[in-house]
């Protein structure tokens, strides 16, 4: 015991003895090291595995990740590298030696890398560079300078510090002697990462195939080596990718598949479809695809082989690849999102737009937010929302329609064929739900059975599921729901004889008679016969017909389309708004498309019967714009809304519907609706302000008016739906009103006149005078800007003194502001008269 009190005594961390050095040293490494660096290994292990590579982008050199948020003083990202770091500092603290300046243990600077290490992988950053410094400044002869170099380089990668991490990693490449062949392949390697955040290609492409050649590491090699053929890529080298991307695959089972697996994806992405023979795409595809091993890649693999059929003009075989890419349920959020993608697409090219919605709608959940991309595909789905809204308005009414001319025979055997469909179709599902039920019992007695037994679909009965559910069926037809039990074929056992079973069939018969769904009387009782019912669904069909017709032309570039919308509407008895504008766009579509015949039908029409429109001096004239003609829609729209600015609100309403019927189908038509609903409001208040706007809302859901309309519905009615009134003491500001009849108006201008001149000789600049319209038949001369009821009374008596305003049968009505507002709003004057009386 006194000799290890000795021994122990003299391990002094202040004493530079053999003993002392030794027994920290070794108890440094083999004790609290080999622990923080198991930590280490276990937490840098996990973090690897759990990274998703990119593989559409340049994977980066090192797979760690880089998330958004930053840990806060005593978080981890892992609670290993936490444990790392703590054994890291421990072993400084314990077993450190500084004697004289210098550090007696030679572990103390492997603790110090230890520390550096788990501090960046922790994501602090900071932190990080303090320890690999520490080594630079204090161990200028450890080992472990060159790895402190480039873990400092790659530091300040992390810290987008990328020149300085540049210029040191060449630096230290120029000290080859130094470097082992692992830290210069490391060195190359971050180096060449650094070129590509620079977007410097050609220089990233020398130092990444220096760490590919040098790497003892497998791992690493296919993941350099898949990079430098990625680089190829982007600088338009296919070739000289498809080299590196050989590399890869040639490494088999040296390197993880994964990059095999890509590795084969990009060569077939830069196959040549004209000038090499797509067999050999396929045969390689085919290989992949049933090659077991490759059963976690299914869903890149299925993905390109659905590209492969789009190069060889196969689409029903490419949508079925994209499907079953789909159905893999791949991790890949990019994956998914290009399978969706595609089909959006292809459903696109072929004018299927309503299912081409569907497919933007589920890529737009696999696209971040915020990106260029998502905000081209979302923009695109937006353009389709006018198509599939009225696509479904005009398949609806057509089919009504159809209904409303058939006979009573015509309806009845129509419908008769409908319910026989669905009562098909309600047999099938007994069927199936029967096949289901005897292929879960078939697998419950396999997995009972834990020997090889057949294989599903045997020639032995009772392993086909569809042979058994029609063996019950047949069963139950010719006896009977029988019990299952000893002598079922005596007739005093009976569940349900088969006379009884015709009985049943015939009671369930009844059941589907009885049964709306199944009764002919049902859906013919909900066509519409109303004459003025079947007009409006006639005038809504027709509408929208017109509405496809401009939006193919215009929006999506489809004059075929276009062209068969707008001539089913011409064929419809449309209404006159419509027609002319229809045979208007027609003319342009015609005339785009070369057909000479039809062009000049529509042209001469138009002259002949709508010569004195703008369409006609449109066509008269081709080089005139819109813009400059005094007609056009802008320039009108421009000089009602001067109106609107003036509160010529009846003015603006009459003319309004006159603008709406004449540029019926226009971009221009949803603007005079809402300038329309506003005057409305205006004039006759709330409640017609409200039922205005919801028309707007409810025709034009997908135009910006629409939409302006039903944000006024959702959030600016309801902040003044009330009208209720607050009482003085709550306002800082009040009116004076006078109200005069509309009639007089020219009057009532000259007392505004008069009201002017006298504030400005009474140098009144805080007040203000105007004329409000409140209704149809009133208007107030108003003076605003009074702090105090009181004060607006004196004023009032003020002018009857000076005479500007004579005195009147009616007393002038003093309001706070806010009152003001709510009876413009709600047009409650006299409300709040009453109120003042009480």
């Amino acid at each position: 015991m006194a000799l290890l009190l000795a021994v122990l005594a003299g391990c002094s961390r202040k004493k530079d003895k053999f003993l002392s050095r030794n027994f920290h040293a070794i108890t440094a490494e083999y004790n609290t090291l080999f622990n923080g660096r198991q930590a280490f290994e276990q937490g840098r292990d996990a973090l690897i595995e759990s990274y998703q590579d990119n593989f559409w982008e340049i994977l980066p050199v090192e797979r760690l990740d880089s998330p958004d948020f930053i840990p806060l003083p005593g978080e981890a990202v892992d609670p290993s590298f936490e444990r790392a770091e703590e054994k890291a500092i421990k072993a400084i603290q314990k077993h450190s030696m500084e004697i004289d300046g210098t550090e007696r243990n030679p572990q103390i600077d492997e603790a110090f890398m230890l520390l550096g290490k788990a501090r960046y992988y922790d994501l602090r950053y900071v932190r990080a560079l303090e320890a690999f410094n520490y080594i630079l400044a204090y161990y200028p002869a450890s080992n472990n300078i060159a790895q402190a170099k480039i873990w400092k380089a790659k530091t300040n990668l992390r810290l987008n510090n990328t020149k300085i991490a540049i210029e040191s990693l060449h630096k230290l490449l120029d000290e080859e002697d130094a470097l082992d062949q692992q830290d210069f392949a490391d060195a190359s390697a971050m180096l060449a990462q650094g070129y590509i955040e620079e977007n410097r290609l050609d220089s990233a492409l020398v130092y990444i195939e220096k760490a590919a050649y040098l790497t003892r590491k497998n791992e690493e090699k296919g993941r350099y080596y898949f990079i430098k053929g990625q680089l190829y890529d982007r600088v338009g080298q296919p070739l000289l990718a498809n080299a590196n991307y050989d590399k890869v695959i040639d490494l088999n089972r040296k390197s993880p598949r994964r990059y095999m697996i890509n590795a084969y994806v990009n060569k077939l992405r830069n196959f040549n479809y004209e000038g090499q023979d797509p067999q050999l795409a396929f045969n390689l595809l085919t290989d992949l695809e049933e090659n077991r091993e490759n059963r976690p890649y299914l869903d890149i693999i299925q993905h390109q082989f659905a590209q492969f059929y789009l190069n060889v003009g196969q689409q029903d075989s490419a949508v079925s690849y994209f499907n079953k890419s789909i159905r893999a349920n791949s991790p890949d959020n990019y994956l998914t999102s290009r399978n969706y993608l595609s089909l959006g697409d292809l459903n696109f090219d072929n004018s299927e737009y309503l299912i081409a919605g569907a497919y933007y709608d589920s890529t737009l959940t696999y696209v971040p937010e915020n990106t260029q991309e998502y905000r081209r595909i979302s923009k695109k789905r937006e353009n389709l929302n006018d198509v599939i809204l009225y696509e479904g308005i005009a398949t609806r009414n057509d089919s009504i329609l159809n209904l409303v001319r058939m006979s009573d025979a015509e309806r009845t055997a129509y419908f008769e064929n409908y319910i026989t469909m669905l009562k098909e179709k309600r047999a099938k599902d007994s069927i199936a739900s029967e096949i289901a039920e005897a292929t879960l019992a078939n697998n419950e007695f396999f997995v009972a059975d834990n020997s090889n037994g057949p294989p599903q679909g045997g020639s032995f009965y009772f392993y086909n599921p569809t042979q058994v559910a029609q063996g019950k069926l047949d069963f139950k037809n010719r006896w009977g729901s029988r019990p299952n039990e000893d002598y079922w074929r005596i007739s005093t056992r009976l569940g349900v004889l088969p006379d009884e079973a015709a009985t049943a069939a015939q009671q369930e018969d009844q059941d589907f008679g009885d049964d709306k769904l199944y009764s002919i009387d049902s859906y013919v009782s909900k066509i519409p016969t109303a004459p003025a019912a079947v007009d409006s669904i006639q005038t809504e069909r027709n509408f929208a017909y017109y509405q496809l017709g401009l939006i193919y032309k215009e929006k999506l570039s489809e004059p075929v389309l276009a062209i068969q919308r707008l001539e089913n509407l011409l064929a419809s008895n449309p209404e006159e708004r419509l027609i002319l504008p229809a045979k208007y766009n027609l003319y342009q579509l015609y005339e785009s498309e070369g057909d000479t015949f039809n062009r000049d039908k529509n042209k001469f029409d138009i002259l002949q019967n709508y010569g004195d429109t703008r369409y006609a001096s449109i066509i008269k004239n081709p080089g005139k714009t819109l813009e400059q003609d005094q007609s056009s829609p802008e320039a009108v729209y421009n000089r009602l809304y001067k109106q609107y600015e003036n509160q010529e609100y009846e003015a603006v309403i009459a003319k309004s519907q006159d603008y709406i019927d004449e540029f019926a189908g226009d971009t221009f038509a949803p603007k005079f609706e809402l300038l329309k609903a506003l005057a409305t409001g205006k004039l006759k208040g709330f409640g017609a302000w409200e039922e205005a706007l919801n028309y707007v809302a409810l025709n034009y859901p997908n135009q910006d008016e629409g939409k302006r309309a039903k944000e006024l519905l959702e959030k600016g009615l309801p902040a003044v739906k009330s009208s209720d009134f607050i009482a003085d003491a709550e306002a800082f500001s009040f009116k004076l009103l006078y109200p005069y009849v509309k009639n007089n108006h020219p009057e009532t201008l000259k007392l505004k006149d008069a009201a002017q001149a006298f504030l400005s000789r009474q140098s009144r600049k805080d007040l203000s005078v105007s004329i409000d319209v409140y209704d149809e038949n009133t208007e107030f001369l108003v003076f605003h800007g009074f702090v105090s009821a009181a004060e607006a009374l004196i004023f009032s008596e003020t002018l009857n003194r000076e005479k500007i305003i004579g005195i009147k049968e009616e007393e002038p009505v003093v309001i706070n502001s806010q009152n003001y507002r709510t009876i413009q709003i709600h047009k409650n004057l006299q409300a709040y008269k009453n109120l003042e009386t009480k």
